[in-house]
């Protein structure tokens, strides 16, 4: 017993240390990059390794709001983001709602193909992305950049939506069409409330994949005044500037709207996941 309780001791230890070392190797960028936001200086190489221990400034702050264009920068991230999800929220909820509830001519044809366009890596078809933008008068446009997240995520999109509410009874559209229900209504009152769990996990996902983006607004945008937050961050930090600290400030910022958001709706979240995971 003793010898069981020994080796009990022993590896719930080393569990315990592991842990602590795993923790600090992920909190320590967290805590290494909120230092850097409130310290005076710009380059990261005049930094102590030891967060916080370089003094405590906000010109960092303010030098970002009031000398750079971070402002417009975060303007434009965030309307992408809005605009990428909202439409993505409409335009997949209809299309997955037609799928599911209706047949029709090459409509396994149609969800296969959207498979087999997830199967491709998304920088494969930049190029083509590129001619089509310029064709449009889409380059250096936001709504161009839109386009972009829009077209890449409906595949997955759809079959995330449709898969959801394949597992929604039918009983409950027959019960409302016979009550003289048109399909639209059908649509908006009775299978979307249901479906809120799957919705509101796209929402969240569609929001957060363009936020800190850079790859496709490197390739779409091209003026000073229409660059998103992650293009205007790495300037900072280029072969031409070393600014560091003002790099750290603007990080620092734009987590801020999604702990908001978590904290705001923590709850509402996880008991839709939670729901969404039990019905699936």
């Amino acid at each position: 017993m003793r010898t069981d309780k020994l080796a009990s001791l022993i590896w719930n230890t080393v569990v315990f240390i592991g842990c602590v070392l795993l923790s600090l190797v992920v909190v320590w960028p967290i805590l290494f990059t909120l230092s850097s936001a409130v310290s005076p200086g710009r380059s990261a190489a005049a930094l102590s390794p030891l967060p916080f221990a370089n003094g405590f400034t906000f010109d960092n702050f303010a030098h970002l709001f009031t000398d750079t264009l971070y402002p417009r920068w975060f303007l434009n991230s965030f309307i992408v983001a809005v605009s990428t999800s909202i439409g993505t929220l409409l335009v997949a909820s209809l299309a997955a709602y037609v799928f599911s509830r209706f047949t029709f001519t090459f409509k396994g044809s149609l969800l296969t193909s959207m498979i087999v366009l997830q199967i491709f890596p998304s920088f494969v078809g930049m190029i083509a992305v590129y001619v089509v933008l310029v064709r449009i008068g889409a380059l250096d446009a936001l709504w161009g950049l839109v386009l972009v997240y829009l077209a890449g995520n409906l595949p997955y999109s759809i079959w995330l939506v449709k898969s959801y509410l394949d597992t929604i009874p039918k009983g409950l559209d027959e019960a409302a069409r016979i009550d003289g229900a048109s399909h639209f209504r059908i649509f908006a009152t009775i299978v979307m409330p249901v479906a809120r769990p799957i919705l509101i996990f796209l929402a969240v996902t569609t929001f957060a994949a363009p936020w800190m983006d850079f790859i496709f607004p490197k390739l779409v945008l091209r003026s000073t005044e229409t660059q998103t937050l992650a293009l205007g961050l790495i300037s900072f930090v280029s072969e031409k500037n070393s600014d560091f600290t003002t790099f750290a400030a603007g990080a620092v910022i734009v987590a801020i709207p999604f702990m908001v958001f978590f904290l705001v709706t923590q709850r509402t979240l996880v008991t839709s996941l939670s729901t969404g995971a039990v019905k699936g």
